[in-house]
């Protein structure tokens, strides 16, 4: 009971911050490269590198009005509970955790958005294992309070902010870039559960679609992409302000 209640404090204390810090993470990094694509001509493209490429271009966005920082600025490996931390030393209000999704089915293609809460649909659970599959939980009787305490502080008002910020990702992507919206869900995703605040996970595009691949690999798309999200969480800060 005790170390409930001593994790239940360390989870609640980020929700009473003022600040408005926001903490992006660049999904994957060195050895752990992501979802792999082939270009015709050979060449591989890897997750790794889009969510860092993505990730730059939206700190440049979200710096003139917000406290910015970066789990990751360079290709390297960060461990889940580095990221954990790194949300902790900076004092994060918002955690967003950006990747690009992979399907065996060559046709899937669009963008959506996760926020942390359990979730049954057999979709959401591939996406969960996939990116779930890379962290090393060493102490699963701990990590299940924390991740059960995460849910039960962040789910309402991450869901929120997905709903929020997903549909100004789409009014900027959908008709321009002929994105298929795939909304917003539920998922029970660590790097969000050990953040231990409100965040999302976003999926920002499938590199398993060529098509789609070309747009992701291109800075119009994910200027854009980054423009929603920008004005979503203005807008999420202003209803809160209220």
């Amino acid at each position: 009971m005790l170390l409930k209640n001593i994790l239940f404090w360390s989870l609640l204390l980020p929700l009473f911050s003022f600040a408005q810090t926001i903490l992006i993470d660049p999904g994957h990094g060195g050895i752990e490269v992501g979802a792999i694509s082939k270009l015709s001509n050979g060449q591989r493209v890897f997750e790794k590198d889009l969510t860092l490429k993505f990730a730059k271009i939206l700190k440049k966005k979200l710096s003139s009005r917000y406290k910015i920082f970066l789990t990751r600025a360079e290709d390297r490996e960060v461990s889940l509970q580095k990221r954990a931390e790194i949300a902790d030393e900076v004092k994060a209000d918002l955690y967003l955790s950006l990747h690009f999704n992979s399907s065996p089915y060559k046709n899937a293609r669009g963008a959506e958005t996760y926020y942390l809460d359990n979730h049954d649909n057999a979709a959401v659970k591939k996406v969960e294992a996939a990116e779930n599959s890379v962290f090393n939980v060493d102490d699963m009787v701990v990590n299940k309070i924390l991740i059960d305490l995460a849910v039960q502080l962040t789910s309402k008002t991450s869901k929120e902010l997905a709903s929020i910020v997903h549909q100004n990702i789409i009014n900027k992507v959908a008709k321009k870039h002929k994105i298929k919206d795939r909304g917003y869900k539920a998922g029970l995703l660590y790097v969000l559960a050990l953040s231990k605040r409100p965040g999302l996970l976003f999926e920002i595009g499938f590199m398993s679609n060529s098509l789609e691949l070309k747009k992701i690999q291109g800075t119009d798309y994910l200027n854009d992409y980054a423009d929603g999200v920008v004005k979503g969480i203005n807008e999420y800060f202003k209803i809160k302000r209220k």
